[in-house]
């Protein structure tokens, strides 16, 4: 099938490959997107604000500048999705939460401003829950975004609304972030490539830094891609990535194809939890891929995991709810976002001490020391995104324990967020109930191209079975 049958099921180097050589006009390709999105997203809710116009506009300007012989850009006619809380000058930058509906930025963020440069094109904002505190994907502005799987389960969050539009095609690639799963939680429900970079790599998606910041959101957060394609994301990871004088924490490191040793570590159970027969599978599925590419693969565990995890877990409690509690907001934050907040902060476990606060962090330079001795005799460990399938909406909300263990369901997720690692979810096919399953490719800071190559070889044996209609 030619990208011009139906583009809105072409990756994104398919419509920029065409785009560039005549093949198909970018209005074409976004008109396309436009009309899946008045077909699609009514039902699933992924995109809050459809740039109909504009995104026309954009890409009739495109076609004039081809047709005039100039460089259309690596992306040309590409369209991509900007999450609630990344700022594009096209509209306000909400976070999800109903106080902000007027906070339209006067400049895009860096990704999007270098994603524009390239070709693509914005067509929608993706919906996020309030300030990305759930690992849900519902609001009081908006409203829930729906898993196109089973409408009835959860697509995760807090990117579920970018993930939702690209496994649906409304977009072809998703821009969100990913403080504690953020891209991958949603990407592995929803059955399409998520991506975290190491920690800096992609500047942060605020144009200017006007607040302060909590030190986890420094030190665990970073912006982050979605698309059906591995291939698509390290192309628009080419493009977005490095330092841009804007961001003081975002760094330039070169990126070019993976050339080392082909050595994998397997995570399959690493807290003994067992192992259900759906994650054992896409864990089946994955180590035979990757063997298959030539890989070697040997079960095993990295050090201090445990630490790891609670590390995240301590930080990110004591200083959200320090900075985010519900009772600072005016208006208040979302019923579904407020209640999360008051379950779990009953439940969890809070600091309670400058001293127990400082060794905690102190002990991250220990925790990322063996961590790095790790990488160099295993330069990729491939896990599980979710150490649970995906569940009904609002299941986060049925009482303070459930709330309060919520985190622990991604354990091995957070981990790479607690030590800024890039991570790749990749999907491996479904299980039984039907609904998305995969694993996660995880390498050492700076070593995205070597978790980025492990991924692409894992898709390359199962395939992509995106975009779906939703059921």
């Amino acid at each position: 099938m030619s990208v011009a049958d139906e583009p809105w099921r072409a990756s994104a180097r398919r419509i920029a490959a065409a785009v560039r050589a005549g093949e198909i006009s970018a209005v074409d390709v976004v008109g396309s997107h436009l009309e899946r999105i008045a077909d699609v997203n009514p039902l699933v809710g992924a995109l809050t604000v459809v740039f109909d116009d504009r995104a026309l506009g954009a890409a009739a300007e495109l076609d004039r500048a081809i047709a005039a012989g100039e460089d259309p850009g690596p992306l040309a006619g590409v369209p991509f999705s900007v999450k609630e809380n990344i700022d594009l000058t096209w509209s306000a930058t909400t976070h999800g939460w109903r106080g902000a509906v007027h906070a339209v930025p006067d400049q895009d963020a860096t990704l999007v401003a270098r994603m524009r440069a390239a070709g693509a094109v914005p067509i929608g904002r993706g919906n996020m829950p309030d300030f990305g505190m759930r690992w849900e994907c519902d609001n009081d502005l908006f409203g829930r975004t729906r898993n196109p799987w089973s409408l009835a389960h959860s697509p995760g969050g807090s990117s579920g609304g970018d993930a939702v539009a690209v496994a649906t095609g409304m977009a072809a690639i998703g821009l969100g972030n990913d403080y504690g799963g953020s891209v991958r939680v949603p990407a592995d429900a929803v059955g399409v490539a998520g991506f975290r970079p190491t920690g800096g790599r992609i500047p942060a998606g605020a144009a200017r830094r006007r607040e302060p910041v909590p030190l986890s959101l420094q030190r665990f957060s970073s912006a982050g891609l979605l698309a059906r394609h591995t291939g698509d994301i390290a192309a628009a990871f080419q493009v977005v990535h490095g330092a841009d004088g804007v961001d003081p924490f975002a760094v330039t490191t070169p990126f070019s194809p993976y050339d080392g040793a082909r050595r994998a570590a397997l995570v399959r159970d690493p807290f003994g939890d067992g192992t259900d027969a759906a994650t054992a599978r896409a864990l089946d599925v994955a180590t035979d891929a990757l063997r298959r590419a030539g890989w070697e693969v040997v079960e095993t565990c990295p050090p201090l995991l445990e630490e790891a995890v609670q590390g995240w877990r301590l930080l990110s409690t004591t200083e959200m709810q320090a900075a985010y509690g519900p009772q600072r907001w005016d208006p208040p934050l979302g019923a579904g976002a407020t209640r999360f907040l008051e379950l779990a902060g009953g439940a969890q476990t809070h600091l309670r001490s400058l001293e127990e606060y400082a060794d905690v962090w102190a002990r991250r330079a220990v925790v990322a020391a063996h961590w790095q001795d790790f990488f160099r005799a295993h330069p990729v460990l491939v896990g599980t995104v979710s150490e649970a399938r995906p569940p009904l909406v609002d299941a986060d909300l049925i009482d303070a324990d459930t709330a309060g263990r919520w985190w622990r369901r991604y354990r091995l997720s957070v981990a790479a967020n607690y030590l800024a690692l890039p991570a790749v979810a990749v999907p491996t096919g479904s299980a039984t109930d039907g609904l998305p399953v995969g694993v996660q490719v995880m390498a050492a800071a700076g070593q995205d191209h070597a978790a980025l190559a492990a991924a692409q070889a894992i898709e390359d044996a199962v395939g992509v079975r995106t975009p779906i209609v939703p059921r």
